[in-house]
C-alpha cells in the first residue's frame, strides 16, 4: 500500500508548495525531480482540468470532484516518467472563503487520491492572493513556473502547460513553455496553442508531441 508524506509551507498569502514521496508502487516512479540536467515537465491547472469547477470555489474535500478520466490520466504521465506540477490560483483564500489549513488538507487527499490510482504529481504551487491584491505570483504572471523551474530542475521550454483558461495559456507564454487548453467548447483558439476536450487527450498528446519541434518529452 503506498504511502505518502506531505511538506506544505506558506509564505504570507503568496504561495504554498506542497510536495509529496511516495514508497515505490507497480507503476512506474516519475523522473526525479532534481536531475542533473533539467527535464521537460508537465504543468497542470487544478479547477477545470484535474476537478470539476465550482462557481462558488471548492471549499472543503465534500466539494471535491475528479473530473472524469484525470485520475488515468495522470497514471499515464506517470508511466511516461514525466514529472508532474500543479500551478493554481486559489483566491478563495485570499477572499477569506477557505483558510490555508482547509486548501491544505484538500490537496492532500487530493494527492493520496492521485497516488492511489497510479499517479503521481511532484508539487503543487499555489497563489493564494485575491485577483484584486496585486500580487506577483497570480496567474497570468509566470512567478510560480520559474519557482517551479528552479526548485526542481524544469527545462521550460521543452514543457508543456494544460489548463482551460485565457490566464492559463497567458502564463504558458509568458514562462516560455507550449500551451494546451482544454477546450471543451470548441471554440476557436490562437495557432499557438493545442487545443484538447479533456486531461486524458492532453497525456495522450503529450506523449507523441514534440516541443518545440524535434524534442521529444522525457
Amino acid at each position: 500500500m503506498p504511502r505518502s508524506m506531505f511538506r506544505a509551507t506558506t509564505t504570507g498569502w503568496s504561495r504554498t508548495v506542497t510536495r509529496s514521496w511516495s514508497t515505490p508502487s507497480p507503476s512506474p516512479p516519475a523522473r526525479p525531480c532534481l536531475a542533473d540536467s533539467p527535464v521537460p515537465a508537465v504543468f497542470l491547472d487544478r479547477d477545470g482540468v484535474i476537478n470539476r469547477r465550482r462557481p462558488d470555489h471548492v471549499k472543503s474535500w465534500a466539494e471535491f470532484e475528479f473530473l472524469p478520466g484525470a485520475l488515468r490520466a495522470l497514471a499515464d504521465l506517470r508511466g511516461m516518467n514525466t514529472p508532474v506540477v500543479v500551478i493554481t490560483n486559489q483566491g478563495a483564500v485570499g477572499r477569506g472563503l477557505i483558510s490555508p489549513d482547509q486548501l491544505r488538507d484538500i490537496h492532500c487527499r487530493m494527492l493520496r487520491a492521485i497516488d492511489a490510482a497510479g499517479g503521481h504529481v511532484s508539487a503543487i504551487y499555489t497563489c493564494l492572493h485575491a485577483p484584486a491584491d496585486g500580487c506577483a505570483c497570480r496567474k497570468p504572471k509566470p512567478a510560480l513556473f520559474h519557482q517551479a523551474s528552479h526548485d526542481l530542475r524544469i527545462d521550460l521550454p521543452h514543457s508543456v502547460m494544460i489548463g482551460d483558461s485565457p490566464s492559463d495559456v497567458q502564463a504558458s507564454r509568458a514562462a516560455g513553455c507550449r500551451p494546451i487548453l482544454v477546450n471543451d467548447s470548441g471554440a476557436p483558439v490562437d495557432a499557438d496553442v493545442l487545443a484538447v476536450s479533456d486531461l486524458v487527450e492532453a497525456a495522450t498528446l503529450w506523449r507523441t508531441l514534440s516541443v518545440p519541434a524535434g524534442v521529444l518529452p522525457c
